[in-house]
């Protein structure tokens, strides 16, 4: 059984871990980035970061690969219409779609 000494002790832990991840960046870069090769490898990061966690628990959510994939396909012609997948993020994220469903 987890003590309340513990929990808070874990709490602080995981607290300042948190803080450190997202001030470092801040402390670090101070000035203007500038390199246009960084700034589009950052500009892209977020959405490669999001596909790589989203993808995997769509296609293994319900424990039929095909009945997942078959729910992907749909959002995804359903998400043509509205003009979503034409922006360069969302190419991206299939990109990482279709290297994941490669491996398999």
């Amino acid at each position: 059984m987890l003590s309340i000494r513990d929990f808070f002790i874990y709490l602080f832990i995981m607290a300042g871990v948190t803080y450190l991840i997202r001030a470092l960046p801040l402390v670090i870069f101070k000035g203007k980035i500038t390199n246009r090769f960084v700034q589009s490898f950052l500009y892209y990061v977020p959405y490669a970061v999001l596909g790589a966690m989203t993808f995997p628990s769509i296609l293994f959510s319900t424990g039929n690969l095909a009945a997942s994939i078959a729910g992907l396909i749909t959002a995804c012609v359903l998400n043509v219409g509205a003009g979503v997948l034409d922006s360069p993020p969302a190419k991206d994220v299939a990109y990482v779609l279709y290297c994941y469903l490669d491996i398999l």
